[in-house]
C-alpha cells in the first residue's frame, strides 16, 4: 500500500473535500458554516480521498481557531492522524457535531470511533459530550418567571467578579480545563474574551437581581457567525437550588427574540443535568450531539 499524499486545498482543488462519504451528516450540519478551501486538507491513497479536515476561524482571521469537520475512511486512522499532524496551524480543540442518538447506532457508531481513534493518534483526547439546541418560534416562546430584574452593566470588572464566583463551582468541562492550567481567573478570562469575540454589542451583557437588589447571576445574548446564540448562563454559587438558570435561560431567549432573532442556538455539557433540564423545560429540542477533544499538545508538525 502506497504512502498517503497529504495535500491542502485551494480553489481549484476545493472539489477534493468532496470526495469522500459523509455517514456522520456534516455536510447537513456546516451548510451555513463558511470554510476557507486554503484551511481544508485531505489525504490521498493511490489517487484516492481516505481522510479529510476543515480547520474554522471567523471570517476576519487570520488563523483558524479549531476543526471541525474530521472524516476517515475506514482502516484509515493513521493517515487521518497524519493529516492532522502535519497540519500548518496550531489549534487546542477538535470537534464534531454528529447526529442525535448516535450512540445507539451502530453504523454513525462505527464511523463515529473511526474518526475518534485518528484524533487519538494525532495527540488529541477526549474532553467532554455536549448537547447543541437550536430553538424556534414554532417551539413556543417560554413564558418569563417574573421574579428577578435584569439590567445592563457596562463594567466588565462585574462580569469578571461573577464569573470567578460561578466557576469556583462550575460543571462546565472548559471552564474545568481552564481552572487546572491556570486557576478561576484564567477561567473568567476565557469568558470575557469569547464575550467580547462575538460580534453581536456590548450592551447586550446582563445582570440578574432579586426585586430586592441582590445580585443572581448573569446572562449573555449573543451572536456568533452562524447566527444568535446563548453566550452564556450562570447563576452565583449563593443563589442556586432556586432553579434561577432557567429565569436566565428564558430572558435570554426572549432578549434575542425582541431582537431579531428567528432562531436561537445553545449549548451544555451533557454532564451538566440540571442546564440540560433547563433547556427541555424552556422547549429548546437537541439538535445535534457535539464532541469536543483537546490536544495534549498543539498538534502541529508543519
Amino acid at each position: 500500500m502506497t504512502d498517503p499524499v497529504i495535500r491542502t486545498l485551494d480553489d481549484s482543488t476545493a472539489h477534493l473535500f468532496d470526495a469522500l462519504p459523509d455517514p456522520l451528516r456534516l455536510r447537513e450540519k456546516h451548510q451555513r458554516t463558511l470554510f476557507r478551501p486554503d484551511w481544508q486538507r485531505v489525504a490521498l491513497r493511490d489517487g484516492r480521498v481516505v481522510a479529510r479536515a476543515a480547520w474554522w476561524g471567523a471570517p476576519e482571521a487570520t488563523e483558524p481557531i479549531l476543526i471541525n469537520w474530521f472524516d476517515v475512511a475506514e482502516g484509515e486512522e493513521e493517515a487521518g492522524a497524519e493529516l492532522l499532524r502535519g497540519a500548518p496551524w496550531q489549534v487546542e480543540e477538535l470537534e464534531l457535531d454528529l447526529p442525535t442518538g448516535w450512540h445507539d447506532d451502530p453504523a454513525l457508531a462505527t464511523a463515529a470511533e473511526t474518526r475518534f481513534t485518528a484524533a487519538r493518534k494525532a495527540g488529541f483526547e477526549l474532553l467532554v459530550e455536549r448537547y447543541n439546541y437550536r430553538w424556534t418560534p414554532e417551539c413556543g416562546l417560554p413564558e418569563r418567571p417574573g421574579r428577578l430584574v435584569f439590567t445592563a452593566e457596562p463594567d466588565d470588572r462585574v462580569f469578571v467578579d461573577a464569573l470567578r464566583r460561578i466557576h469556583s463551582v462550575t460543571l462546565d468541562a472548559h471552564a474545568r480545563r481552564a481552572i487546572e492550567q491556570g486557576g478561576v481567573d484564567q477561567a473568567a478570562q476565557e469568558e470575557m474574551d469569547f464575550f467580547h469575540w462575538m460580534p453581536s454589542p456590548r450592551e447586550w451583557w446582563q445582570i440578574a437581581r432579586t426585586p430586592d437588589g441582590e445580585p443572581v447571576g448573569i446572562h449573555i445574548p449573543g451572536r456568533n457567525p452562524g447566527g444568535p446564540c446563548v453566550g452564556f448562563i450562570g447563576v452565583l454559587p449563593e443563589q442556586r437550588g432556586h432553579g434561577y438558570a432557567y429565569d436566565l435561560l428564558v430572558e435570554c431567549t426572549h432578549f434575542l427574540v425582541e431582537h431579531g432573532a428567528e432562531f436561537v442556538a445553545a449549548a451544555t455539557d451533557q454532564g451538566n443535568t440540571p442546564m440540560a433540564a433547563h433547556f427541555a423545560r424552556a422547549g429548546y429540542p437537541v439538535a445535534r450531539e457535539r464532541v469536543n477533544f483537546w490536544a495534549t499538545a498543539a498538534v502541529s508538525a508543519g
